[in-house]
């Protein structure tokens, strides 16, 4: 036995085979079935020389079978890589190299984009394509039906040893660049994200079994919207599993079905990302009057309530918690921050920080707590160990304060006098004009708290006399048109004026990941190539 996803997952099956395990859509399989069809396909692969170490790339929309495909991985001790399916040939051939895949599952949707970049990797040599109700073409010899690979392996499980060393690979883009894998032990991935050290607490899980006994009388019902090709989605629906709970997946995010899949299935805990995906399913639940009085909590994983989509979700549901819960691919879990109704707004979420958080100032040394000190949040303890085939990156990646090693992703964060952190954002995207720091993700709090505004990105537009000015692409609601002076007016009752766009560019849609993540590629592109509507200086 191991602190190992695929061991902490078997504790479950044995404990419940029974219990219902995953859904998604009107489709649904038991731990049992779970068990078995993973085995089957993990043997399967096997049969086709996949062993401890090889990448296997899944491509695939969630599904039952995109679970089933990282599952069967874990078990081979293989790595499962994320391959994100909004990407074309160039993007998936950069992919499938710097990964050294030796496997790939994909809906068959996207055999067009696939089949064109095989021949090119000589190294991947077993496909699999998931039936998706799709009619795109699959070529002689592209690959072996999903299907037909589960039902002829063997359902046994009958594999090797683990180990809480086993790789665990998140291949992440960030906002901006080629996606790069972060590399993690099972036990400190496990740690960090999967629910082996108590979220609120910080206190470690006495061994790994915990999980799985503290689910067995009764396992929570968790939805996860977010595509399982980015990290937030899969620490969503592991931990749902590991704690004998159901985890229902959206096949596609729409706000209508989320609803009804909450009514049918009793949904308990719903995770998302941001105001891309809570602002239209609140707006839905008005709309709507679904029952939604299984929900305890919603948590809000890789990008931050703004203040006005709080307020609507604690009015509409005011005996749901929510949360913002705080962290990144390479840092793990940073911290939580409870929501709630009318709380003070700091420019960031506020976080309690575990024992192994801490600021570092510009020297190189940890800011001392409760002392309004600013500097890049690091942490210890469950970390990564580097990104793959990447040592300068890896090198950059890491910083030693006191003789302890930290992960430093480039977080800006300031202690504040009550012992908690205030994240302020990412350190790359901060933009600095004329000498002041202002973090995007504040103003755009503050624009999407305008009532005729949907969506807000916000950037830093090269600016002769300032060195950047702050600029926003927004995103009206539908049938409104706000002005420039109107949305500096509403900003200024919020912020200070140096942090106030300057530059603003109506768009018909913000450029977002399909995790609701923003993309700043886009945001500059669009700015570079459109006139904004200027503001007087």
């Amino acid at each position: 036995m191991a602190r190992n996803i695929a061991d902490l997952i078997e504790h479950a099956v044995d404990l419940v085979p029974d219990r219902t395990a995953l859904v998604c859509g009107e489709r649904s399989v038991t731990y049992a079935q779970l068990e078995e069809q993973t085995n089957r396909l993990a043997h399967h692969l096997a049969e086709h020389g996949v062993g401890p170490g090889d990448h296997i790339g899944v491509q695939c929309q969630n599904s039952i079978e995109a679970v089933q495909a990282m599952i069967a991985a874990y078990k081979l001790r293989a790595v499962a890589i994320n391959v994100n399916y909004r990407y074309v040939e160039n993007e998936l051939r950069y992919l499938f190299d710097n990964a050294d895949l030796v496997a790939l599952v994909h809906d068959r949707r996207y055999t067009d984009r696939v089949a064109p970049v095989l021949p090119e990797v000589p190294g991947l040599r077993h496909v699999l394509v998931v039936e998706d109700g799709s009619d795109v073409a699959v070529p002689e010899g592209h690959g072996v039906g999903y299907d037909a690979a589960v039902a002829g392996g063997s359902p046994e499980r009958d594999f090797e040893a683990r180990s809480g060393d086993d790789t665990y690979v998140l291949y992440t883009g960030g906002t901006t660049g080629m996606p790069k894998g972060v590399l993690w032990r099972h036990e400190d991935v496990w740690r960090a994200l999967g629910g082996g050290v108590d979220f609120m607490s910080g206190e470690p899980l006495a061994d790994e079994f915990a999980q799985s006994q503290a689910g067995k009388g009764f396992g929570l019902v968790r939805m996860c919207l977010s595509p399982l090709i980015h990290g937030a989605a899969q620490w969503s629906v592991l931990p749902a599993l590991f704690g004998c709970g159901t985890a229902v997946l959206m096949p596609g995010f729409d706000p209508v079905t989320a609803w009804r899949a909450v009514e049918r299935n009793r949904v308990n805990v719903i995770t998302l990302v941001g105001d891309a995906m809570a602002r239209p399913l609140i707006e839905a639940f008005d709309d709507g009057g679904y029952d939604a009085s299984s929900v305890v909590a919603i948590s809000s994983h890789g990008a931050l309530f703004s203040p006005a989509v709080r307020e609507r979700f604690l009015a509409a549901l005011p005996n749901t918690v929510l949360t913002d819960a705080v962290g990144s691919s390479e840092s793990g879990f940073t911290g939580i921050q409870l929501v709630a109704k009318d709380a003070e707004h700091s420019g960031g979420p506020r976080i309690n920080p575990g024992p192994d958080v801490i600021v570092i100032d510009d020297d190189g040394h940890a800011v001392p707590p409760r002392s309004g000190g600013v500097g890049l949040l690091g942490r210890s303890g469950y970390i990564p160990y580097g990104y793959y085939k990447d040592e300068e990156k890896t090198a950059a990646l890491f910083r030693e304060v006191d003789g302890k090693r930290y992960v430093v992703p480039g977080d800006f964060a300031r202690m504040e006098p009550d012992g908690s952190i205030t994240l302020l954002g990412r350190g790359n995207l901060c933009v600095n004009t004329g000498g002041e720091k202002v973090f995007p993700e504040e103003v755009e709090g503050a624009l999407k708290s305008h009532p005729d505004v949907f969506d807000a990105l916000v950037i830093g537009v090269p600016d002769e006399r300032l060195g950047q000015r702050v600029g926003a692409l927004v995103q009206p609601r539908p049938g409104a048109t706000p002005d420039a002076a109107a949305l500096d007016a509403h900003a200024r009752t919020q912020l200070a004026g140096y942090k106030v766009p300057r530059s603003v560019w109506l768009v018909d849609e913000v450029g977002r990941s399909p995790n609701g993540k923003p993309d700043y590629q886009w945001a500059r592109d669009h700015a570079a190539s459109n006139s904004p509507l200027e503001r007087d200086a």
